[in-house]
């Protein structure tokens, strides 16, 4: 056991120092705050591509290697379900918000709605990031309590100590030469993994457990509203993923940015092979583990020397930085860039980075706070940061692009009521990760919420017309008034079986977006609404 726990803090250790060393070596490159915030927009593909799967393919192996442990290849549609996120982004999103040179959501909504809804975004947005951020800590500082015994919270205190001190330093430049290093980190891991589950059970015992084991190659043994619940919150999300968006619109050009985001989804395949062949592997030889994230290292230290054992720790380790350090970066933007220049407008780059620098200290004792809250459920605060994040800014982003009738009482009061909403849903349901209040997710809740204040609030304040939708507006209105009636028979003649499922939630939210996609086709601002009638001919 010591010699395990030896190369395992070993490379660790080593690993960090490496990186902190790399960060403050980018400090040279930040000089202003674009370099800062936004790596001074001049990424190319490769290092595009590495930041992107950093972030979500890292976070993806831990999710897949806990969940293939117990639900064998069904795990996957996580990961197909993030893929399909990043591929939506680089085809429809990375063109027209590099043009419009964004850095963060919250600032885009403040941009178009005042420094009101600039700040209170900022705060929510930053509010939220490091849940994500402590919930890949909890999953390496498992590996941690499975081989040395060291408590869940001293390893999340390491984490949040170590994420600042590198982070602090070049900004968004520090950010990708984490990601470029981690890359690495995760192929070594991937080897041994690999390796493994050759040597014990090997492919015919991995085959034999699966036939033995009908449940583990059933594709949909996680639940079809889990699976559901993972795609909508990747689609929905698309639009609000600001910490992808920050790495990706660092790209020099629209077309390199969209490049790496295709390099990164061919990647993420690897990330879910491996990360369901360690599952159900651990799965195989040590079953009845509580944990998946502590079965899976005591499976390699049951068949693997040491030295390996520390390298595929040292990629879990990696995985956790790739997922904690850009999210615990963009939460520190959205309060000291978004929420410091709602606060003093007249604050200069200097400034805005000095307090984001400062905000960071703030997020990493937050993270720490988290941790001790609810440090033996790291999904429930993935669950509650989509809620408060997701329920507060979707319908002030998609206005902000797609709906000028929308003004700033409408968004500023959206952000509060969907944030208040999601709040009182898990207090309803007593805070719980897989059981809510009416068996509905609260982050339909919210993000119905958000979206009828801001469209009722603007409907009311007047100053608009019903227009007659041209061209591609046309085509939203129908698509949008179809999608309503489709998803209201369907909601009343499988109601009892929507409850019992839990996808009543979902089903309510999709009747409320499609009827405010037709609300945005039919409506204009007053003075645009006349629209000129053709000459009749002679």
């Amino acid at each position: 056991m010591q010699s395990y726990s030896l190369w395992m803090f070993g490379l660790a250790l080593a690993y960090t120092i490496l990186l902190v060393t790399l960060g403050h070596i980018m400090k040279r490159r930040a000089k202003k705050g674009e370099d800062y915030f936004v790596g001074g927009r001049c990424f190319g593909r490769w290092t595009v591509a590495f930041c992107i799967t950093g972030l979500f393919s890292g976070s993806t192996f831990i999710a897949i290697l806990e969940l293939a442990y117990f639900k064998g290849v069904s795990a996957m549609w996580y990961g197909v379900a993030e893929m399909s996120h990043v591929l939506i982004i680089a085809l429809v999103l990375i063109g027209p918000f590099r043009r419009k040179m964004m850095v963060t959501i919250s600032g885009l909504i403040g941009d178009k709605y005042g420094r009101m809804a600039k700040g209170i975004a900022g705060a929510i947005t930053a509010f939220t990031f490091p849940m994500w951020s402590v919930a890949t800590a909890l999953a390496f500082a498992s590996c941690i309590n499975a081989i040395t015994g060291i408590d869940l919270m001293t390893a999340v205190i390491i984490t949040a100590a170590l994420l600042y001190t590198f982070l602090q330093a070049g900004g968004m430049w520090s950010v990708a030469m984490t990601q470029t290093t981690n890359f690495f980190a995760y192929m070594a891991m991937f080897a041994v993994g690999i390796y493994a589950v050759l040597l014990n059970p090997g492919l015919d015992g991995l085959a034999a457990f699966m036939v033995a084991n009908p449940q583990y190659r059933n594709i949909t043994g996680v639940g079809l509203q889990t699976i559901l619940a993972w795609f909508g919150t990747f689609w929905i999300n698309v639009l609000l993923a600001q910490a992808a968006f920050q790495m990706a619109l660092s790209c020099r050009t629209p077309e390199e940015g969209r490049k790496g985001l295709f390099i990164a989804a061919g990647f993420n395949i690897i990330f879910i092979v491996v990360g369901i062949a360690v599952g159900v592997a651990a799965a195989a030889v040590m079953p009845g583990g509580a944990r998946g994230l502590v079965a899976v290292p005591k499976y390699l230290m049951a068949n693997l020397p040491a030295p390996l054992v520390g390298i595929f720790t040292l990629g879990i380790w990696a995985c956790a930085l790739g997922w904690g350090a850009p999210c615990q970066f963009s939460g520190a933007t959205s309060l000291g860039r978004d929420l410091g220049s709602a606060i003093n407008p007249t604050a200069s780059d200097a400034t805005l980075v000095r307090y984001t620098k400062g905000s960071l200290i703030l997020l990493t004792l937050l993270m720490i706070a988290f941790g001790f809250m609810r440090s033996e459920q790291a999904a429930w605060w993935n669950i509650f940061a989509w809620t408060a994040r997701n329920g507060a800014t979707f319908a002030p982003v998609v206005a902000a692009l797609f709906w000028p009738l929308a003004g700033q009482r409408g968004a500023t009061w959206a952000l509060v009521a969907g944030f208040a909403s999601g709040l009182l849903w898990n207090q309803l349901g007593g805070w719980a990760v897989g059981h809510f209040y009416l068996n509905t997710h609260p982050v339909w809740v919210a993000m119905g919420v958000n979206i009828s204040t801001l469209t009722l609030i603007t409907l009311f304040e007047g100053g608009w017309r019903f227009v007659a939708p041209q061209n591609g507006k046309r085509w939203l209105r129908d698509i949008g008034l179809a999608g309503a009636v489709l998803f209201t028979a369907v909601s009343f003649t499988a109601a009892t079986w929507l409850r019992s499922t839990g996808l009543i939630g979902m089903f309510l939210f999709i009747i409320i977006l499609f009827l405010w996609l037709a609300t945005i086709a039919c409506t204009a601002p007053r003075e645009h609404a006349v629209q000129t009638q053709p000459a009749q001919a002679l």
